[in-house]
C-alpha cells in the first residue's frame, strides 16, 4: 500500500509539473532578494479583468470573478475564440468609492474586489478578443516592481492574511514605499495537493531596499 502510495504521489508531482511548465506566465527578472521576499520587475502585459461589487467572501469573490473569465476564454467574446489559460489567477480589494446616483439617495461606499489573470503574449490591445461580458475590462499593465512573498497550503483568510502580514513587516521594516492594494495569487488549479500549490502575496512598491 506505502508502495502504491509513493507511486501516486509521483505521479501526481510529474503531472503537476509538466501542466505548470506548459501555462504561460508573467515575464519578470528577480532585482533584489530580502529573505522571503522577492522585489520583482514585471514586464507589461495584458490583462482581462472583472470587478466584483458587493461581496465581502473573497472566496465567493474569486468564484465569481473566475466564472465570468472562464467564459470569456471558452468562447464568450468577439470572435468566439478558445483563448489559452494562463497563471496566475490574482484577486485585490477594491478601494472603497463614495457612490451616489442622484442627489435624493444616501451616499454609500462601494466596495468588492477585483479578479484577473494575463491574455496570452501573442496577443496585443489591438487584437485581443473583446469580452461580451461588459463587466470584463481588457487593459495593459505597465511595467512595474513588484514585492512578493511566497507560500504553500490552502486557500484560506488565514493563510493569506498570515503572509500579507508578514509581507508589509518587511517592506515597514525596510522602509519600502508601497504604491497600491495587495494582490493574491494563485498559479494552480483547485486538484492541485494544497502542499504543492504555489500562492503569492503581492504589491507594487517604488524601488527594493537599499
Amino acid at each position: 500500500m506505502k508502495i502504491l502510495l509513493t507511486s501516486a504521489l509521483l505521479v501526481s508531482v510529474i503531472a503537476f509539473s509538466s501542466f505548470s511548465a506548459a501555462i504561460e506566465k508573467p515575464e519578470y527578472k528577480v532585482v533584489f532578494v530580502d529573505g522571503a521576499v522577492e522585489y520583482r520587475l514585471y514586464q507589461s502585459f495584458i490583462v482581462a479583468e472583472t470587478e466584483i461589487i458587493g461581496l465581502e467572501s473573497w472566496k465567493d469573490a474569486s468564484s465569481e470573478g473566475f466564472r465570468r473569465l472562464f467564459k470569456y476564454i471558452t468562447g464568450d467574446n468577439s470572435g468566439e475564440e478558445k483563448i489559452a489559460m494562463t497563471a496566475p489567477v490574482q484577486q485585490s480589494k477594491l478601494q472603497a468609492e463614495d457612490v451616489r446616483f442622484n442627489q435624493a439617495e444616501p451616499l454609500t461606499k462601494k466596495s468588492g474586489w477585483k479578479v484577473g489573470f494575463m491574455l496570452p503574449s501573442s496577443y496585443s490591445m489591438v487584437d485581443a478578443p473583446m469580452p461580451e461580458d461588459e463587466r470584463i475590462e481588457i487593459r495593459t499593465v505597465p511595467e512595474k516592481l513588484v514585492a512578493a512573498i511566497r507560500y504553500s497550503g490552502r486557500w484560506t483568510t488565514r493563510n493569506f492574511d498570515k503572509y500579507e502580514s508578514r509581507l508589509m513587516a518587511a517592506l515597514l521594516e525596510e522602509n519600502i514605499e508601497i504604491l497600491g492594494e495587495s494582490e493574491t495569487a494563485f498559479y494552480n488549479p483547485p486538484f492541485v495537493p494544497p502542499f504543492m500549490r504555489r500562492n503569492e502575496i503581492l504589491v507594487e512598491v517604488a524601488s527594493p531596499p537599499s
